[in-house]
């Protein structure tokens, strides 16, 4: 069936098209199956032009991962199963590698789904990798190791779900280092957005093609219950407008820490040499790692330099069962050579520093004890930040999007600010000596 036929077709109402399909010899309907222009919307189809990067920026359940692996299947397979490609080495890069074998390989909209069987590639999880017909090779990588992607060239990369990949900065930059093969090298980028500062950047950067799209479109192909439940219940709300309408949304009205706060906090600076450490952890009331209810366990490494400012090294936060979080504090403890562990005293009273002392009886221990919410306790340290006395090492954009989401009425993101608050009994201890009368120390 010919281009133009097919643009005629989709033109016809439902009844139309579908008493013309039934109308098609068995191979005809085949082939019409693995026909991405014809079931496509316009923007979920590959931009033309000379672009670097395609930003797909749309809602929850828009198809970003059907319009990305068509994309994908589009620039690597020819007209035949064994015609050669320009695109003969890619990238496959998600949050995590149960993400990009579950997801983009071979989930329901995946690689595997869109090929038919003559062009579909051998799939090999042990190896982590793809091959085509055509010799076409992709390898599978996750934003969790970054350093996965120190070496390899590709010619043709897709990172799914950008906004949420744990080490963003740091896999991003290790992929475009890599990206240097062929006359065209080109990413493909499907996301639902957050205001993240690595997204800015390469919404900002002349050589991407942004296409946007939300939920609604979609809803064709979406259980009517989605709409009636979880589109009615979000629909309007920031939350809603962030993962339906792919808004990104900057700073929140009273926000205790902008984003432009952030951005100065994370310029880049010299670490000089180190007064004094501490882990602070904001424990949860989790009995076990499958206690789905509970919050996750806040762990942040701050550290005090010479001069005089403040720095957050890292943020560990997890959850897991109470031994499982001890583990990761105390592990952190050692690594960054802490002079102190310290955590709010619980519900628990005191299991918090048995959990920790069991896991480690010689280390250093303070309990805190907050005589103040956490907005009364977060304000001097959010003040530190407005002086510019603090610098982020690392990436540490979880923990920045919940400091973002801290205003001046309270936490508006979902869960309890765990890392944040986390982040503020670090940072008390080391600078806000002043601010005595918010914290009672054991």
């Amino acid at each position: 069936m010919s281009l133009s036929l097919l643009e005629s077709l989709t033109k016809l109402p439902v009844e139309k098209q579908e008493a013309i399909l039934a109308l098609l010899t068995e191979d005809q309907a085949a082939n019409l199956k693995y026909d991405w222009s014809f079931y496509a919307r316009p923007n979920q189809l590959l931009p033309s032009g000379e672009w670097l990067t395609w930003l797909l920026l749309a809602g929850r359940g828009f198809g970003k991962t059907r319009a990305a692996a068509e994309a994908v299947r589009q620039l690597v397979c020819g007209s035949t199963p064994l015609e050669g490609t320009e695109y003969g080495h890619i990238a496959i890069v998600a949050e995590t590698a149960a993400d990009a074998r579950d997801v983009c390989v071979e989930g329901e909209s995946g690689i595997l789904s869109v090929h038919p069987k003559a062009f579909r590639p051998l799939y090999e999880p042990s190896k982590r990798r793809l091959t085509w017909p055509n010799g076409a090779r992709a390898t599978l990588y996750n934003a969790t190791e970054p350093d996965q992607l120190r070496g390899p060239q590709h010619s043709l990369a897709w990172c799914d779900e950008l906004a949420k990949w744990q080490y963003a900065e740091g896999t991003w930059d290790q992929l475009q280092f890599g990206l240097r093969l062929g006359k065209h090298p080109r990413q493909i980028v499907a996301t639902t957005p957050r205001p993240l500062a690595i997204l800015k950047r390469i919404l900002a950067d002349n050589s991407t093609v942004v296409t946007r799209g939300n939920t609604l479109q979609n809803k064709a192909n979406l259980a009517p219950s989605f709409f009636s439940q979880v589109v009615r219940r979000y629909e309007g709300t920031r939350l809603g407008r962030q993962e339906l309408n792919a808004e990104i949304l900057d700073d929140i009205p009273g926000a205790l820490w902008t984003r432009e706060t952030i951005d100065m906090a994370r310029r880049p600076i010299e670490l000089p040499g180190i007064q004094r450490v501490v882990v602070a952890v904001d424990p949860s009331g989790a009995r076990s790692m499958d206690d789905e209810a509970a919050d996750s366990i806040g762990i942040v490494i701050a550290a005090l330099g010479s001069d005089g400012r403040g720095y957050v090294l890292a943020d560990r936060s997890c959850k897991l069962s109470p031994a499982g979080w001890a583990r990761v504090a105390v592990k952190a403890y050692h690594e960054f050579r802490a002079d102190r562990l310290i955590a709010e005293r619980n519900f628990g009273g005191a299991l918090v520093e048995h959990t920790i002392r069991t896991a480690d009886p010689n280390i250093s221990y303070r309990e805190v004890i907050a005589s103040r919410g956490k907005i009364a306790r977060a304000e001097p340290v959010a003040a530190l930040y407005e002086q510019g006395r603090v610098s982020h090492i690392g990436d540490l954009a979880a923990l920045e999007d919940q400091m973002c989401q801290m205003s001046s009425t309270g936490f508006l993101g979902e869960g309890s600010p765990d890392a944040c608050d986390a982040l503020v009994w670090a940072l008390s201890d080391l600078m806000v000596a002043f601010y005595a009368p918010q914290f009672v120390f054991a």
